[in-house]
């Protein structure tokens, strides 16, 4: 189990660093959402063979409520998840999310997001893709949702990411950042399965 645990933390840490480190380098928003994208894929290609590399509490939660990951794990999940992306804050110092838009807009952007991105892992688990394109298809889903939705409410879509940024640079909306994307990951399980895919 400490193995899931220690993938979990460095997918989450490698997140934030390449990600946030983006924003602290003054790239553009495009630069930026590429970045997380190219992160995401980076982190699944290495640690899914060993903890399914979630690298997003709201993500853990969801697959739990599911039945896909045992509930005595999430915690440690989650605990990994958060410190990994303090940690990386702390050494980029940068990447806050933080609303533009009105805080009904902020929770109704963050929920729906996140149920895309969660919708979108459900799809090609299902469909039982190899690992590139698992992790290219996730990959490219976050990178075009933080394109989206990146001037309104910095596309959090994760707990992880946002904890340990908005932490360390002082910055609040932990409840919207923490609950929106959990609502939207567990919102995702309800969705119907299209027709002819594997459940």
């Amino acid at each position: 189990m400490w193995k899931r645990y220690v993938a979990e933390f460095s997918g989450t840490f490698l997140l934030v660093l390449l990600g946030c480190g983006s924003i602290a380098l003054g790239w553009s928003p495009l630069a930026t959402s590429i970045s997380f994208g190219f992160a995401v894929f980076t982190a699944i290609m290495i640690f899914q063979p060993i903890s399914g590399a979630h690298i997003n509490p709201a993500v853990s939660i969801a697959f739990a409520a599911k039945g896909n990951l045992e509930r005595e794990a999430l915690p440690g999940y989650i605990i990994a998840q958060c410190i990994g992306g303090w940690l990386a804050a702390l050494i980029v110092v940068a990447g806050p999310t933080t609303p533009s838009v009105s805080t009904t807009q902020s929770w109704g952007i963050e929920i729906a997001i996140t149920l895309l991105l969660m919708y979108c892992i459900h799809v090609l688990v299902r469909r039982k893709v190899n690992l590139f394109f698992l992790s290219f298809g996730v990959g490219l889903m976050v990178a075009v949702l933080a394109f989206l939705a990146g001037e309104f409410t910095g596309a959090s879509m994760n707990p992880a990411r946002t904890l340990g940024p908005n932490i360390v640079n002082g910055e609040g909306n932990l409840i919207l950042y923490t609950v929106a994307p959990v609502i939207g990951a567990v919102l995702a399980n309800f969705i119907p399965e299209p027709l002819g895919e594997e459940t």
